[in-house]
């Protein structure tokens, strides 16, 4: 018998988790593992109590015909890594890995170009996070360690 690696058994779970997220154009799920245990888990959704864009029927940011990868502020949901972070200690977040996925909310595919955005990115530092593993296929991964997110400065806009 073949084992997968604990890279992939843990995406696997954090793409079970996905399946409760209830945004309309990217679907993510998120967990944070620590010493072979999990810490906790997070989908992107609306904020508790409010009204998700799959029970709306639309989103903002579609309706606007916002770009995919700007004005992340008009979305309702909060970001699967958010609400990892936010359900952790962060005493149990340092040195921790997350492990992301996301798909395609109209298709379902595996998006092979997943990531955290930069609002998620300052997040994920701020948390002591150590590393980011990323499905980008049903068995590849991309590993990222923080490390590298903390000296990138890609999320300011360059001075005109």
């Amino acid at each position: 018998m073949d084992r997968i690696s604990k890279e992939n058994y843990y995406l696997d779970i954090a793409q079970t988790v996905l399946e409760r997220a209830t945004c309309l154009r990217r679907v993510y799920g998120a967990i944070i593992v620590k010493n072979d245990e999990i810490i906790s888990t997070g989908y992107n959704g609306a904020p508790r109590g409010r009204k998700n864009c799959v029970d709306m029927g639309f989103c903002t940011r579609e309706a606007m015909q916002v770009p995919r990868g700007e004005r992340y502020e008009l979305c309702r949901s909060v970001h699967a890594e958010a609400n990892a972070i936010i359900s952790a200690s962060r005493r149990d977040m340092v040195g921790a890995t997350l492990y992301l996925v996301g798909k395609d909310a109209r298709t379902g595919a595996l998006l092979g170009d997943a990531t955290s955005c930069a609002m998620c990115r300052r997040q994920v530092i701020n948390a002591g996070i150590a590393k980011v593993v990323i499905r980008r296929t049903a068995t590849e991964f991309q590993v990222v360690d923080v490390a590298d997110w903390v000296g990138a400065e890609d999320d300011v806009p360059a001075l005109q």
